[in-house]
């Protein structure tokens, strides 16, 4: 009875662990440093970056509020499973959908932070300047993302093995949806996937909380290093503007020179 157990949470914790084992290959390829490589012009990296770390920013509190929703949700399935013998199609067919929401949100975020390592590294190889900048922190950006993405993935990996569960076992979401179809039929079964949902999603409430203050101080640090750039280029400009401006010493109050014969 227990192992049948084990399997039905398995098999619907499967639907969270599905792309997490790969979520570091598909995160490079998706948001690391290839996507800003590809930009050509320095000019354009700096302004498409400004505009993307904005809208990351914002991406990442959407993220944040998303998981702390599905938390709450599933904590409501779990006391209502405790009454019943399972949980209806038509609400666990929800708690299902919350479970994979919260698997896509998880890749997000490690989408996040790949996108902004990548980002860290094709700036200091385009700018010496940024390079020196950042150099005076204590690590590189690229690294406390690589860091986070790391923890993320360890804490997540943890909770599974709690609840006797490796990502080993899970390829695909098709197959894992097929176990789910199944085998989720008894309340220990659907118990047993929604608290490691729920704790999952806990966690990440607190990860995305690192992850936003992690983006604040890269944000913070590249502000920093262009207005330190755009106060440089100002000073230039000013200069040649000085320069070509001024007034040319008069020629007046000399002696008239006359031709002399």
């Amino acid at each position: 009875m227990r192992h049948n157990a084990l399997l039905r949470s398995a098999a619907i914790a499967g639907i969270l662990v599905a792309g997490f084992t790969g979520a570091a290959h598909a995160g490079a390829a998706a948001g690391g440093a290839t996507e800003w490589t590809q930009i050509l012009n320095n000019v354009q990296l700096i302004d498409l970056a400004g505009t993307n770390i904005e809208q990351v920013g914002q991406n990442a509190q959407q993220i944040a509020h998303q998981i702390t929703q599905i938390e709450n949700q599933l904590a409501q399935y779990q006391t209502m499973l405790q009454n019943l013998e399972r949980l209806p199609d038509n609400i666990w067919g929800d708690a299902v959908n919350d479970l994979n929401r919260l698997q896509s949100l998880v890749q997000q975020g490690e989408g996040i932070a790949f996108s902004m390592g990548g980002l860290d590294d094709v700036l200091r190889d385009r700018f010496g300047s940024y390079a020196d900048f950042s150099g005076n922190l204590p690590e590189d950006f690229s690294s406390m993302w690589d860091s986070w993405s790391q923890t993320n993935r360890d804490t997540i990996a943890g909770t599974l093995a709690g609840a006797n569960l490796t990502a080993q076992q899970f390829q695909t979401e098709s197959d894992t949806m097929a176990q789910l179809q199944r085998q989720s039929e008894s309340s220990v079964g659907q118990m047993q996937a929604l608290q490691v949902g729920h704790s999952i999603a806990s966690q990440q409430v607190e990860q995305m909380q690192k992850l936003r203050g992690l983006l604040s101080q890269q944000t913070t640090m590249m502000g920093t290093w262009y207005q330190s750039q755009q106060a440089e280029a100002d000073l230039a400009q000013a200069r040649r503007d000085s320069f070509f401006d001024s007034t040319a010493p008069s020629t007046s109050g000399g002696q008239e020179m006359e031709p002399r014969w």
